[in-house]
Order: C-alpha cells, then structure tokens, then sequence
C-alpha cells in the first residue's frame, strides 16, 4: 500500500485543480529513536499522479532501506552550519572563503527561512535566472558553485534526500551584433613607448619605492599579490632568479592585516630569470631600506613599508594610477595589464608562447594566447611571404 493521497482545501473539485490546491501524500516510517511508526507527509503537489510518483519513490527507498528522513531546517540554518565545516576542512585559503561568503549572501537573500528540504529545482533555476538578471555570468557561475556545495553536503549529512542543483544550468545571454562590435577582443596594455614614460615616471616619483616595484612588475610579469609577497631570500642575485613561492592577500587592503599564501596554481610555483638591470636597481632599493631602517636590520620584505610590512595590492593599484596620469597615458589600467604588457613585448621579442606561460605562472591562458596571436600575426604573414619570394613565384 503506497499510503493515503489528499488535496487540501480543494473547493473546486476537478481532477487538475483551479483553485490553487495541492496535492497531499501521507506515509508511515519507522522512527530509528523509539522504533514506533510514525506518520509524515509530503506536499506541493498539482496532481494525483505527481503525487503518486513521489509515493512510489519513497515507498521503493523504504523497501531498499535508503529511505532518508528529510530534516526540518531552514536553508540559512544549515548554510551557517556548512560555512563552519567548509572553514574547518582545513583545505581552504582565507582568501578563497571570503569569495565564497560573499556569494553566499545572494543565496541567503533569495531562500532564507524557506526549508532546505522544500526547495525544488524549479526555485533554483529561478534563483540563478534572476541574478543572472543583476550581474555577470561570472558572478552567477560563482554563487552556482557555492549552492551546489551546499545541497551536495546537506545530501551527505542526510538533511535532505536529493542535490537540486545537479542539472541546473547558468543562464547565459545571447549577444547582439552590436555586443559583438562594440566588444573589446584584446585587453588594454602599454605598448613600448608608453612603457618606457609609465617607468620614467615611476624613476622620479617622490616614493623611493615605486620605481623598483613597478620595473619588477613590467620586467617579470609578477601577479601583484606576488609582488607584495616577496621577500630579499626569493632573489638570487648570482643566479639572477626570482622564485615565486608565495602570494600576499589582503583583507581589508591595510598594511599588517595580510597573509601569506601558497600560489594561485600549482604551475604558479616558479623560478624565473631577471635581467641584471632589475637586480641591480632592486640592489639599490635594498642598501637603502637598510639605511632607512631604524634597528639597522634588513627588511625580510622587498617592497615594505616604515614599519616593516609588506604593501598591499590596493597600494600598487593607486600608485598606478597616478602614474600614469603623471605619464600623460590617458589609458584607465590596472597593475594586472602589466602582465599583459609584459606577454606582448615578449611575443614581439619573439619569445614562444610556452616561455611566455612559464614566467607568468600558468600552463594555459585565454588571454594571453590572445595576446600572443595578435601580436606575431604580423610575423606569420612574413614568413608566408619570403616563401614565396624565395620560390619566385609559380
């Protein structure tokens, strides 16, 4: 017997309720604590035959003994809970949690005090479509891969019997003709000229600091929280190396409120070459903080501040700015198109693709393949035609 079907409060009596009625299953399990019967119910149903399907499902988990009773917990309630375990786990960087925090509050925002075990795919997929509606898909993507996290962990712990968002989709929107054009195909970055003013207006900024931070940064590609991080034993001045090991982040962007941490990737672990006219200049910046230095004692960090702290990412980014406004380059550019800087002189230099990957610190990248095919298409186009001059013609 599958149990007892009911529609409540049906006042217009059809098969397909008008009314806005739904559809009933009641059921008995056997309670684990006290091995009595106990009946449950599960509601929300349009039709009988909804219904029944549900009943067959729970009557077919009840006979294989993978029946699991659902518990009565709010979605907030239980995402405190997996915030704690996922802080706990041991396997997360600080900075990776505070992404996730974020995104969670969108999801709290739309399901709040709804229970977990009363949420269906069809309010998920709402969810997603209408912060696809307010945001990027990026970010969508971002809060899609919190909720599933968290319906896959409340499925693990038995909170409820089934992961809605398995089948979710991202929406994702259909771009105009006029998109199209007026998208950029290649990030903005500075090309020689404009480096070469950005640096000598770096030389001669007020700030010891800058023009040693930011050649470092066009000469070796360095992400900024690489930058930050490193320190006066990363350099081998015989060898001329710099070994990236490490990543500064910052979580209110203020100086002595950071953390080290381990590289974006595994392939961000590197020892890259330095040209000497780097080391050299990052030479002079250290004899400098040693005479600057009050205790007579060199500073761990390169780039630190009077008290001996690293400088934060926000640091360099307004640094920059202001720069290259004193540069006369009206470009609105972020120390991150450094890299790109650094990756198109490259490929002009005519540097391979796979040596440009290894100094920035990843095994393959959308935009700096970008970047390197614009930039040698020229050279390809040459060689095509000194074939062809060689051959003289057919």
């Amino acid at each position: 017997m599958l149990g007892s079907f009911r529609r409540r409060g049906c006042t217009c009596k059809k098969k397909r309720c008008t009314c806005g009625s739904k559809w009933t299953y009641r059921y008995h399990i056997i309670d684990p604590k006290t091995g009595k019967r106990k009946q449950k119910e599960t509601r929300g149903f349009d039709t009988k035959e909804e219904a029944e399907a549900e009943a067959k499902r729970i009557l077919a988990e009840l006979q294989n003994g993978t029946y699991i009773e659902e518990k009565d917990i709010t979605f907030n309630q239980f995402a405190e809970e997996w915030i704690l375990i996922y802080e706990k786990s041991g396997k997360v960087k600080q900075s990776t949690l505070d992404i996730r925090k974020a995104k969670l509050k969108h999801l709290e925002n739309f399901f709040g005090q709804i229970k977990l075990k009363e949420i269906t795919k069809l309010m998920y997929q709402q969810f997603l479509n209408e912060l696809a509606e307010k945001y990027a898909r990026k970010t969508v993507a971002s809060a899609h891969e919190v909720g599933s996290m968290i319906f896959k962990k409340a499925v693990e712990l038995e909170i409820i019997s089934k992961d809605i968002t398995e089948y979710a989709e991202i929406p994702r929107k259909m771009q105009t003709v006029d998109d199209l054009e007026k998208q950029e195909e290649l990030p903005r970055y500075l090309e020689k000229d404009e480096l070469k003013r950005f640096l000598e207006a770096a030389k001669y900024s007020i700030r010891p600091i800058d023009y040693p931070a930011f050649l470092t940064l066009a000469y070796t590609g360095l992400r900024v929280g690489e930058l930050c991080a490193l320190k006066w034993r990363d350099i081998d001045f015989d060898e001329q190396t710099i070994s990236i090991t490490k990543t500064l982040y910052n979580r209110k962007n203020k100086s002595g409120a950071h953390e080290l941490q381990t590289p974006k990737t595994k392939s961000s672990r590197r020892i890259i070459d330095v040209d000497k006219s780097v080391l050299d200049v990052l030479d002079r910046h250290k004899n400098q903080q040693k005479i600057v230095s009050m205790d007579d004692r060199e500073n761990d960090f390169i780039f630190a501040d009077e008290n001996g702290q690293p400088i934060t990412t926000y640091y360099i980014w307004r640094r920059m700015v202001a720069l290259l406004k004193e540069a006369g380059i009206k470009h609105h550019l972020s120390p991150h198109s450094l890299r790109h800087t650094h990756t198109s002189l490259l490929a002009e230099a005519g540097v391979s693709l796979e040596v440009i990957q290894h100094r920035l610190g990843h095994q393959d990248d959308k935009i700096t393949r970008s970047i390197y095919l614009h930039v040698t298409k020229p050279k390809k186009k040459e060689a095509s035609q000194k074939f062809a001059e060689l051959m003289g013609g057919i």
